[in-house]
């Protein structure tokens, strides 16, 4: 099957009712290579059409486990872009206890989606007024409410978010759409809404929470904001402007955990030749320009000023990069390279790269043709004071 996997009004009704649940079940787990086969069994019994939304939806619910787990995601309703723009669980958990810890206890969820960001809310015990435009994602906010328990605290609503009265709540919090019909959006007031109509929404409540791109430029933040930058298992997943908590305030959040690194206002770190090991910061300590206080508290340096890899003479634990223990470093040289990865028997080779124009997959089929040592290495693709280098070694853990 090949139909375009969505979500409309017309397929989610039936699908909540006794006879789509119960499709809804015997499709679950469906492999793609089996879809035309069960579809043509399951149309001898059943409409055509509700064949297909199930099956569809069956489709949905296995992309949406890795953000959701899989027993959320196999009672809850999904939508093509509700799955790839929702937040992820984990991270919609940790901000809706920020929320909680600061005494919010009511929130108007602005451009709610298909309600992730609520339905954590919710399970923190606060009430929750998920505001949709889109008839189709409001309503399918609305079966994930219903379908988890929740719709208690969740009160649904389709409408412009420009026209809801959040004069009642204890907190905002806006998700404004960052794709259009060319991709990702990466001017802010590009955004649906925009940043400065987001923001204007925001100061009309106690407190506020945007989520944003994380690659927004530091100098279009408001100095009245927070800014937050959270990775999950080390990867980037978005940026929040906090209002009504640290104005001016900047810090990297790392799931789970959570690890919060808080800014100190430091200089740059000096350059210094490369030591015994390296650090490689977590993206979010990266994008929340944190580097130096990383760099602080491991007594280390850069191995060039624009680059965010962190040398130190010592072993440090730090929740906030990746240490590796340095064995070699040398002039980029693919010959060099395979030379010595073939001395030190390695059959296993991990390539990092930062500062490089050069492709990771192409300089390990090249140094590595036939694997066959029974050693690992990592090798890293950089800058040192400018020049082009490689740096040879593996993890190291304190």
């Amino acid at each position: 099957m090949n139909e375009p996997v969505n979500l409309a009004n017309d397929h989610l009704a039936p699908l909540l009712t006794p006879e789509g649940r119960a499709l809804l079940d015997e499709v679950r787990g469906t492999a793609p290579a089996d879809e035309l086969a069960v579809a043509t069994r399951l149309r001898r019994e059943h409409p055509a059409e509700l064949v297909s939304a199930a099956l569809a939806q069956a489709r949905l619910r296995q992309r949406a486990a890795a953000k959701f787990g899989d027993a959320d995601a196999d009672r809850m309703f999904f939508t093509s872009d509700g799955v790839e723009q929702s937040t992820r669980a984990t991270v919609a958990a940790y901000r809706a206890e920020r929320f909680r810890a600061l005494g919010v206890r009511s929130v108007a969820d602005l451009c709610c989606g298909i309600g992730g960001d609520a339905i954590a809310l919710a399970r923190a015990g606060i009430r929750v007024l998920a505001v949709d435009r889109d008839p189709v994602t409001a309503a399918t906010a609305r079966a994930n409410a219903e379908a988890l328990g929740l719709a208690g605290l969740i009160e649904v609503r389709e409408a412009d978010v420009a026209e809801v009265d959040t004069a009642g709540y204890d907190a905002v919090f806006v998700d404004p759409a960052r794709r259009g019909g060319r991709g990702r959006i990466f001017d802010p007031e590009a955004y649906s809404p925009p940043l400065s109509w987001a923001i204007g929404a925001a100061s009309t409540a106690p407190v506020a929470a945007l989520k944003i791109a994380p690659g927004i430029p530091h100098e279009a933040i408001p100095a009245a904001a927070e800014a937050e930058w959270i990775s999950d298992t080390g990867d980037v997943k978005e940026a929040v402007l906090w209002f009504g908590t640290a104005p001016g305030a900047v810090r990297a959040t790392l799931l789970p955990g959570p690890r919060t690194l808080l800014g100190r206002g430091l200089p740059d770190p000096a350059v210094r030749p490369v030591g015994h090991y390296l650090y490689e910061p977590d993206g979010a300590v990266i994008r929340a320009h944190l580097v130096a206080e990383v760099a602080e508290d491991l007594s280390g340096g850069l191995i060039d000023p624009t680059i965010a890899y962190i040398t130190a003479d010592g072993l440090h634990a730090t929740g906030y990069a990746s240490a590796y223990e340095i064995t070699d470093q040398l002039p980029f040289n693919v010959k060099r390279l395979k030379a010595l990865l073939r001395e030190r028997e390695v059959g296993i080779l991990t390539v990092k790269k930062r500062g490089s124009a050069v492709e990771p997959e192409e300089l390990r089929r090249k140094a590595l043709p036939k694997p066959q040592g029974r050693n690992a290495a990592t090798v890293f693709l950089t800058r040192v004071a400018g020049a082009p280098t490689m740096l040879l070694g593996h993890p190291a853990r304190p």
